[in-house]
């Protein structure tokens, strides 16, 4: 038996955006191997499937876009129907477009912030509503180490991540007194497809990264997973409102 379901007898429930590949997918995979029923939502409902094949019978792929509040809103309903609690919020899904500001257009500044920031909050204030009728739960909100130091090319980005911080503090307060509690863990820079979509415009970005980063690697999604599985453990009951770096030493703040 695992420590979390020794804790209680009904597995708990946790819903991951993004989920259908990448640190999502692994996130999601990772939750369940602590015993959690998971929801793996995600814009592409044919990854969301096969991330939810893959780990089985306690998952479930839906798909749903977090920027439609209409989506979010049945998404929600649909869990709960489903299990009958939402314990559990990771929100992962985030898209960028790197580049100089100066050389951005508002289209572009649009997408990042409402993949970023106003679909975290979208969905947030959907689920928070119910965790804070429940009485209990866990958010863990991705951040960015771009937001804690700066990151060239990702100004609209690096944004929103550093507005998600402060939110998952703020929130952090504002819940407490309901037994929410809400953390943000912030990757450093992470072998994902996002990255190899960026990469490709820079072929030596790897490289030098990895001779930036003290642990001379870049993170794999799993060890962005086994944080935010802490995070979402009842190990970390007595933590609220903090802000975790997994970068292998590049940021040291």
């Amino acid at each position: 038996m695992t420590a979390q379901t020794s804790e209680t007898t009904t597995p708990r429930v946790a819903i991951v955006t993004g989920a259908g590949q990448g640190i999502g997918a692994a996130i999601a995979e990772r939750l369940a191997q602590d015993g959690l029923r998971v929801v793996i939502a995600d814009l592409n409902e044919e990854t969301a499937n096969a991330t939810a094949e893959r780990i089985g019978e306690q998952a479930v792929g839906v798909r749903a876009d977090i920027t439609s509040p209409d989506d979010v809103a049945a998404l929600v309903a649909h869990v709960l129907d489903t299990w009958g609690s939402i314990d559990v919020l990771v929100n992962n899904a985030g898209w960028d477009k790197v580049g100089p500001f100066l050389d951005s257009t508002p289209e572009t500044w649009e997408r990042v912030i409402g993949i970023n920031l106003m679909g975290t909050l979208t969905m947030s204030h959907a689920v928070m509503s119910v965790m804070k009728d429940q009485g209990s739960g866990t958010v863990i909100n991705i951040g960015s180490d771009a937001a804690r130091v700066g990151s060239s090319g990702e100004a609209v980005y690096s944004a929103c991540k550093g507005g998600l911080i402060a939110f998952s503090k703020t929130m952090a307060r504002e819940l407490a007194r309901y037994g929410v509690t809400v953390n943000a863990v912030c990757p450093g820079p992470a072998d994902t497809p996002l990255f190899e979509e960026i990469g490709k415009e820079n072929p030596k970005l790897r490289e030098s990264l990895e001779r930036a980063i003290p642990l001379r690697r870049l993170a794999q999604p799993e060890d962005l997973a086994n944080a935010v599985a802490f995070m979402a453990s009842p190990r970390s009951n007595y933590i609220t409102g903090q802000t975790l770096s997994v970068s292998g030493g590049l940021t040291m703040i």
